[in-house]
């Protein structure tokens, strides 16, 4: 491939290519459905194990935080392991992760909960530090952003389903539990949470059985293993006087951009159903919010896979999704009900090109430093981890929806990056 930054080893014909991106599909559809369930963990478990907004937002941080503590960790298993081998003991840590909520739910133990959520984040790590690269470098850098797009809607759809599957199973009755809780005695009250922790046994369960079956077809497959500790001469030449990855200004800036960019959407996307409620809307129903901004995020994805790079380029597609995300932010700050509830909603689709632009801006160019590249842009994921706790102390502070000004600054950041900051090469 010309002006590639790896290599696929043997060289894939299209059928292999269909196959292979078939497989990644797959994984972005288990990334989707373990990662937007926490919009419906969170006000479970602030329930559950009697949480103010704050605290119920540990949910976030440590699912998100594993991508800072593991991001540079990842890198060297993949070395270690390769990439196909790599996906397959992601798939099983997150597995272990899920399990531990079987006892976590038994004991009410929100530490528990915490650790396996961090454990789930910690598989994720590695599977999205083999496979972003991966369905970056296995055809044109040029329409990279178009086939993250696609993944993307694997990613959304997987998320729309198990959200909307285990809100369904563990919110049912919510409201009328809450009101319940205030009128029981101490034995009575302990009862009742207890059967309400219980419930996310089975599903959990269900999960861990499709993530260790999906190792197994992973580990069986086809995939074929990509090379990037090679460059070809275009960038062997450039990246000559190169020793560190901190020599790649623009992958810094893009780790930074990554950070906020993941940030405000884990903070959309985490905090609409508890938004939502305090809008005036029952929390077993709110949960439709997060299927409504999935789908904002699948229309934005279709639209990159038709305009990218036929009619806009990524550059120009991820300037055009920061300014709505500024729209629709002060929308949603200056109106209320549902229209605001709305607006959070259709951050969704601001949100949606913004990974499939930002990754193959950030790693352009790097050569034999992409593993490492990839690996501190994953760690841009803790955005995901600090931000959405930081919005619960503002709700706690000041209110649910002032909270949400801290997104303005954010996507102008983003904005920067893609009118200036990727041009920064040295």
């Amino acid at each position: 491939m010309a002006n590639s930054t790896a290599s696929i080893k043997p060289m894939l014909t299209k059928t292999d290519t269909t196959r292979s991106i078939l497989i990644i599909g797959a994984l972005f559809f288990i990334f989707g459905s373990v990662t937007w369930v926490n919009s419906i963990l969170i006000p479970y478990l602030k329930i559950a194990c009697e949480l103010n907004n704050f605290e119920s937002y540990l949910v976030a941080f440590a699912f998100f935080i594993s991508y800072f503590v593991m991001g540079i960790p990842s890198a060297w298993v993949l070395k270690a392991t390769g990439y196909k081998k790599g996906m397959t003991l992601g798939l099983v840590i997150m597995a272990v992760g899920a399990l531990l909520f079987i006892p976590a739910a038994l004991s009410r133990t929100y530490g528990l909960f915490l650790l396996g959520l961090f454990i789930q984040g910690t598989g994720l790590t590695i599977l999205q530090a083999a496979s972003n690269p991966y369905i970056t470098i296995i055809g044109p850098r040029e329409s990279a952003a178009k086939r993250i797009s696609i993944m993307g809607i694997c990613n959304k759809v997987g998320g729309a389903l198990s959200s909307f599957t285990l809100g369904t199973i563990l919110l049912l009755n919510s409201d009328v539990i809450v009101d319940r809780l205030r009128s029981m005695d101490l034995v009575q009250k302990t009862a009742e949470l207890n059967a309400l922790a219980e419930r996310v046994i089975m599903p959990y369960t269900f999960v861990a059985a499709v993530l260790l079956i999906l190792a197994l077809l992973v580990h069986l497959s086809s995939l074929p293993e990509i090379e990037t500790d090679q460059e070809d001469e275009t960038i062997a030449v450039a990246n000559t006087k190169k020793t560190s990855i901190l020599q790649f200004p623009h992958l810094m800036l893009g780790v930074l951009t990554l950070f906020l960019y993941v940030g405000v959407e884990v903070m959309s996307g985490d905090t609409i159903v508890s938004y939502g409620a305090t809008q005036g809307f029952a929390l077993d129903k709110a949960t439709i919010f997060t299927t409504y901004m999935l789908a904002s995020m699948v229309v934005g994805y279709l639209i990159g896979i038709v305009t990218i790079p036929k009619y806009i380029s990524q550059e120009k597609a991820l300037q055009v999704s920061a300014i709505l995300g500024v729209i629709f932010s002060v929308l949603a700050i200056s109106t209320s009900g549902f229209t605001s509830v709305l607006f959070i909603a259709l951050l969704g689709l601001a949100n949606s090109i913004m990974w499939p632009a930002i990754f193959p801006m950030a790693i352009a160019g790097l050569g034999r430093f992409t593993k490492i590249g990839s690996s501190l842009l994953i760690m841009g994921i803790a955005g995901g981890a600090l931000l959405p706790p930081l919005y619960g102390l503002l709700a706690d502070n000041w209110n649910a929806q002032q909270a949400y000004w801290i997104m303005v600054p954010c996507y102008l950041f983003i904005w920067f990056y893609a009118a200036k900051g990727h041009k920064i090469k040295s």
